[in-house]
Protein backbone atom coordinates (compact mmCIF):
# COMPACT_ATOMS: atom_id res chain seq x y z
CA UNK A 1 0.00 0.00 0.00
CA UNK A 2 1.38 3.50 -0.84
CA UNK A 3 2.16 5.97 1.94
CA UNK A 4 -0.59 6.58 4.46
CA UNK A 5 -3.11 9.35 3.86
CA UNK A 6 -2.89 12.56 5.85
CA UNK A 7 -5.33 12.82 8.74
CA UNK A 8 -8.79 13.89 7.54
CA UNK A 9 -11.26 16.21 9.20
CA UNK A 10 -14.05 14.10 10.65
CA UNK A 11 -17.61 14.56 11.80
CA UNK A 12 -20.88 12.65 11.64
CA UNK A 13 -24.32 13.37 10.20
CA UNK A 14 -26.89 11.20 11.92
CA UNK A 15 -25.34 7.69 11.85
CA UNK A 16 -22.89 8.47 9.03
CA UNK A 17 -19.19 9.22 9.70
CA UNK A 18 -17.73 11.71 7.20
CA UNK A 19 -14.01 12.09 6.44
CA UNK A 20 -12.83 15.17 4.54
CA UNK A 21 -9.40 15.15 2.91
CA UNK A 22 -7.37 17.98 1.43
CA UNK A 23 -7.18 16.34 -2.00
CA UNK A 24 -8.29 13.36 -4.04
CA UNK A 25 -5.08 11.41 -3.64
CA UNK A 26 -5.20 11.52 0.16
CA UNK A 27 -8.88 10.55 0.02
CA UNK A 28 -8.14 7.57 -2.23
CA UNK A 29 -5.30 6.41 0.02
CA UNK A 30 -7.55 6.57 3.08
CA UNK A 31 -10.35 4.57 1.49
CA UNK A 32 -7.94 2.02 0.05
CA UNK A 33 -6.33 1.47 3.45
CA UNK A 34 -9.69 0.99 5.17
CA UNK A 35 -11.02 -1.27 2.40
CA UNK A 36 -7.84 -3.36 2.41
CA UNK A 37 -7.88 -3.80 6.18
CA UNK A 38 -11.53 -4.87 6.06
CA UNK A 39 -11.03 -7.43 3.30
CA UNK A 40 -7.96 -8.88 5.01
CA UNK A 41 -9.89 -9.19 8.29
CA UNK A 42 -12.75 -10.98 6.53
CA UNK A 43 -10.35 -13.36 4.79
CA UNK A 44 -8.63 -14.13 8.08
CA UNK A 45 -11.99 -14.87 9.71
CA UNK A 46 -13.80 -16.73 6.89
CA UNK A 47 -11.23 -17.67 4.28
CA UNK A 48 -13.21 -16.01 1.48
CA UNK A 49 -14.75 -12.58 0.85
CA UNK A 50 -17.15 -10.89 -1.57
CA UNK A 51 -17.27 -7.24 -2.62
CA UNK A 52 -19.24 -4.93 -4.91
CA UNK A 53 -17.29 -2.23 -6.77
CA UNK A 54 -18.41 0.92 -8.57
CA UNK A 55 -17.26 2.37 -11.87
CA UNK A 56 -16.88 6.04 -12.76
CA UNK A 57 -14.05 8.54 -12.91
CA UNK A 58 -14.27 9.17 -9.16
CA UNK A 59 -13.29 5.56 -8.41
CA UNK A 60 -10.17 5.26 -10.57
CA UNK A 61 -7.51 6.51 -8.16
CA UNK A 62 -8.97 4.51 -5.26
CA UNK A 63 -8.93 1.32 -7.31
CA UNK A 64 -5.35 1.95 -8.45
CA UNK A 65 -4.11 2.31 -4.88
CA UNK A 66 -6.15 -0.61 -3.55
CA UNK A 67 -4.82 -2.97 -6.21
CA UNK A 68 -1.22 -1.81 -5.75
CA UNK A 69 -1.32 -2.87 -2.12
CA UNK A 70 -0.24 -6.20 -0.73
CA UNK A 71 -1.70 -8.56 1.81
CA UNK A 72 -4.98 -9.34 0.05
CA UNK A 73 -5.20 -12.80 -1.51
CA UNK A 74 -7.50 -11.82 -4.37
CA UNK A 75 -7.81 -15.45 -5.46
CA UNK A 76 -10.17 -15.83 -2.49
CA UNK A 77 -12.27 -12.74 -3.26
CA UNK A 78 -15.44 -12.77 -5.40
CA UNK A 79 -16.26 -9.46 -7.06
CA UNK A 80 -19.42 -7.88 -8.46
CA UNK A 81 -20.27 -4.53 -10.00
CA UNK A 82 -23.45 -2.59 -9.35
CA UNK A 83 -24.81 -1.41 -12.69
CA UNK A 84 -24.56 -1.65 -16.47
CA UNK A 85 -26.23 -0.09 -19.49
CA UNK A 86 -28.97 -2.09 -21.16
CA UNK A 87 -27.99 -3.27 -24.63
CA UNK A 88 -24.30 -2.35 -24.40
CA UNK A 89 -21.79 -5.00 -25.50
CA UNK A 90 -18.76 -5.75 -23.31
CA UNK A 91 -16.45 -4.49 -26.07
CA UNK A 92 -18.02 -1.01 -25.96
CA UNK A 93 -15.65 1.52 -24.36
CA UNK A 94 -18.51 2.81 -22.18
CA UNK A 95 -19.36 -0.66 -20.87
CA UNK A 96 -18.87 -1.08 -17.15
CA UNK A 97 -17.76 -4.65 -17.82
CA UNK A 98 -14.94 -3.25 -19.94
CA UNK A 99 -14.03 -0.80 -17.17
CA UNK A 100 -13.86 -3.56 -14.55
CA UNK A 101 -11.97 -6.02 -16.76
CA UNK A 102 -9.38 -3.41 -17.65
CA UNK A 103 -8.97 -1.65 -14.30
CA UNK A 104 -9.56 -4.54 -11.90
CA UNK A 105 -9.79 -8.15 -13.08
CA UNK A 106 -6.80 -8.04 -15.43
CA UNK A 107 -4.59 -6.83 -12.60
CA UNK A 108 -5.49 -9.08 -9.67
CA UNK A 109 -7.19 -12.25 -10.96
CA UNK A 110 -9.91 -12.59 -8.30
CA UNK A 111 -11.64 -15.84 -7.38
CA UNK A 112 -14.42 -14.70 -9.71
CA UNK A 113 -15.69 -11.45 -11.17
CA UNK A 114 -19.39 -11.72 -11.94
CA UNK A 115 -20.45 -9.32 -14.67
CA UNK A 116 -23.85 -7.98 -15.58
CA UNK A 117 -24.46 -8.92 -19.22
CA UNK A 118 -25.81 -5.64 -20.55
CA UNK A 119 -26.54 -7.15 -23.95
CA UNK A 120 -28.34 -10.24 -22.61
CA UNK A 121 -31.14 -11.36 -24.92
CA UNK A 122 -33.59 -11.68 -22.00
CA UNK A 123 -32.92 -8.81 -19.56
CA UNK A 124 -35.34 -9.98 -16.86
CA UNK A 125 -33.68 -13.39 -16.82
CA UNK A 126 -30.34 -11.64 -16.53
CA UNK A 127 -31.60 -9.84 -13.42
CA UNK A 128 -32.63 -13.18 -11.94
CA UNK A 129 -29.25 -14.75 -12.77
CA UNK A 130 -27.28 -11.94 -11.18
CA UNK A 131 -29.44 -11.87 -8.05
CA UNK A 132 -28.80 -15.59 -7.54
CA UNK A 133 -25.06 -14.97 -7.74
CA UNK A 134 -25.28 -12.11 -5.25
CA UNK A 135 -27.29 -14.16 -2.80
CA UNK A 136 -24.92 -17.14 -2.95
CA UNK A 137 -22.75 -15.52 -0.26
CA UNK A 138 -22.91 -12.50 2.06
CA UNK A 139 -21.45 -9.29 0.62
CA UNK A 140 -18.67 -8.12 2.90
CA UNK A 141 -17.86 -4.79 1.26
CA UNK A 142 -19.52 -2.32 -1.10
CA UNK A 143 -17.47 0.57 -2.48
CA UNK A 144 -19.67 3.11 -4.22
CA UNK A 145 -19.89 6.74 -5.31
CA UNK A 146 -22.52 9.46 -5.48
CA UNK A 147 -23.80 10.80 -8.80
CA UNK A 148 -24.21 14.47 -9.59
CA UNK A 149 -27.98 14.01 -9.15
CA UNK A 150 -27.45 12.20 -5.85
CA UNK A 151 -27.87 8.72 -7.28
CA UNK A 152 -26.35 5.54 -5.88
CA UNK A 153 -25.50 3.14 -8.71
CA UNK A 154 -28.25 3.93 -11.25
CA UNK A 155 -30.89 4.62 -8.60
CA UNK A 156 -31.72 8.10 -9.87
CA UNK A 157 -34.20 10.20 -7.86
CA UNK A 158 -37.01 9.23 -10.22
CA UNK A 159 -36.61 5.48 -9.55
CA UNK A 160 -34.93 5.32 -6.11
CA UNK A 161 -36.84 3.39 -3.46
CA UNK A 162 -35.46 3.07 0.06
CA UNK A 163 -37.80 0.14 0.66
CA UNK A 164 -37.31 -1.48 -2.75
CA UNK A 165 -38.42 -5.14 -2.69
CA UNK A 166 -36.03 -5.96 -5.55
CA UNK A 167 -32.32 -6.73 -5.41
CA UNK A 168 -31.74 -5.66 -9.02
CA UNK A 169 -33.95 -3.94 -11.56
CA UNK A 170 -34.10 -2.23 -14.94
CA UNK A 171 -34.51 1.54 -14.79
CA UNK A 172 -34.88 4.50 -17.13
CA UNK A 173 -32.02 6.97 -16.66
CA UNK A 174 -32.89 10.60 -16.06
CA UNK A 175 -31.34 13.39 -18.13
CA UNK A 176 -29.08 14.61 -15.32
CA UNK A 177 -27.58 11.14 -15.02
CA UNK A 178 -27.10 10.86 -18.77
CA UNK A 179 -25.52 14.32 -18.94
CA UNK A 180 -22.98 13.26 -16.32
CA UNK A 181 -21.96 10.32 -18.53
CA UNK A 182 -21.45 12.75 -21.42
CA UNK A 183 -19.48 15.22 -19.28
CA UNK A 184 -17.20 12.43 -18.07
CA UNK A 185 -16.35 11.61 -21.68
CA UNK A 186 -18.08 8.24 -21.96
CA UNK A 187 -20.53 9.33 -24.70
CA UNK A 188 -20.42 12.07 -27.36
CA UNK A 189 -23.94 13.37 -26.73
CA UNK A 190 -27.03 12.96 -24.57
CA UNK A 191 -28.75 11.07 -27.38
CA UNK A 192 -25.92 8.52 -27.45
CA UNK A 193 -26.37 7.47 -23.82
CA UNK A 194 -28.50 4.30 -23.52
CA UNK A 195 -31.89 5.23 -22.04
CA UNK A 196 -32.12 2.18 -19.74
CA UNK A 197 -29.77 0.37 -17.39
CA UNK A 198 -29.51 -2.46 -14.91
CA UNK A 199 -28.87 -1.44 -11.31
CA UNK A 200 -28.62 -3.03 -7.92
CA UNK A 201 -31.23 -1.42 -5.70
CA UNK A 202 -30.54 0.74 -2.68
CA UNK A 203 -31.45 -1.99 -0.15
CA UNK A 204 -29.15 -4.40 -2.01
CA UNK A 205 -26.23 -1.98 -1.85
CA UNK A 206 -26.87 -1.18 1.81
CA UNK A 207 -27.05 -4.87 2.73
CA UNK A 208 -23.26 -5.17 2.42
CA UNK A 209 -21.56 -5.54 5.80
CA UNK A 210 -19.40 -2.46 5.14
CA UNK A 211 -20.15 0.55 2.91
CA UNK A 212 -17.41 2.92 1.75
CA UNK A 213 -18.64 5.87 -0.31
CA UNK A 214 -15.98 7.69 -2.37
CA UNK A 215 -17.07 11.13 -3.53
CA UNK A 216 -14.44 13.67 -4.62
CA UNK A 217 -14.64 16.66 -6.99
CA UNK A 218 -16.44 20.01 -7.10
CA UNK A 219 -19.09 18.70 -9.49
CA UNK A 220 -20.40 16.49 -6.68
CA UNK A 221 -20.71 19.35 -4.14
CA UNK A 222 -24.43 19.99 -4.69
CA UNK A 223 -25.28 16.31 -4.33
CA UNK A 224 -23.17 16.04 -1.17
CA UNK A 225 -24.89 19.08 0.31
CA UNK A 226 -28.33 17.62 -0.46
CA UNK A 227 -27.31 14.27 1.02
CA UNK A 228 -25.95 15.68 4.29
CA UNK A 229 -27.77 18.98 4.84
CA UNK A 230 -31.16 18.07 3.36
CA UNK A 231 -33.86 15.58 4.36
CA UNK A 232 -33.40 11.82 4.07
CA UNK A 233 -35.61 11.09 1.07
CA UNK A 234 -35.54 9.59 -2.40
CA UNK A 235 -35.18 13.02 -4.05
CA UNK A 236 -31.52 12.61 -3.04
CA UNK A 237 -30.90 8.86 -2.95
CA UNK A 238 -27.48 9.27 -1.30
CA UNK A 239 -29.16 10.72 1.80
CA UNK A 240 -30.00 7.13 2.84
CA UNK A 241 -26.34 6.74 3.82
CA UNK A 242 -27.13 8.79 6.93
CA UNK A 243 -29.11 5.81 8.25
CA UNK A 244 -26.36 3.26 7.66
CA UNK A 245 -24.27 2.68 10.77
CA UNK A 246 -21.86 0.55 8.73
CA UNK A 247 -21.15 3.26 6.13
CA UNK A 248 -18.45 5.93 5.84
CA UNK A 249 -18.46 8.87 3.40
CA UNK A 250 -15.12 10.15 2.04
CA UNK A 251 -14.96 13.69 0.61
CA UNK A 252 -12.29 16.11 -0.53
CA UNK A 253 -12.30 19.86 0.02
CA UNK A 254 -14.01 20.42 -3.34
CA UNK A 255 -16.92 18.01 -2.83
CA UNK A 256 -17.41 19.29 0.75
CA UNK A 257 -17.26 22.96 -0.23
CA UNK A 258 -21.00 23.69 0.09
CA UNK A 259 -21.60 21.91 3.39
CA UNK A 260 -22.96 23.81 6.36
CA UNK A 261 -22.00 20.93 8.66
CA UNK A 262 -18.31 21.07 7.68
CA UNK A 263 -17.72 23.75 10.32
CA UNK A 264 -18.19 21.03 12.94
CA UNK A 265 -15.36 18.94 11.52
CA UNK A 266 -12.37 18.27 13.75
Amino acid sequence: MPEKASSPKTFSVDALPVRIHDDQNSLAQDVAEIASDHVKAVLKEKGTAAAILATGNSQIRFLEILLQGDGIDWSKVTLFHMDEYLGVAPSDKASFRQYMKEKVESRIKPRAFHYINGDALEPLDECDRYVRLLKAQPIDLCCLGIGENGHLAFNDPSVADFGDPHTMKLVKLDDACKQQQVNEGHFPSLAAVPPYAYTLTIPALCSAKRLLCICPEKRKARAVKAALDGPVEESCPASILRRQTHATLFLDQASASLLETVDAAK
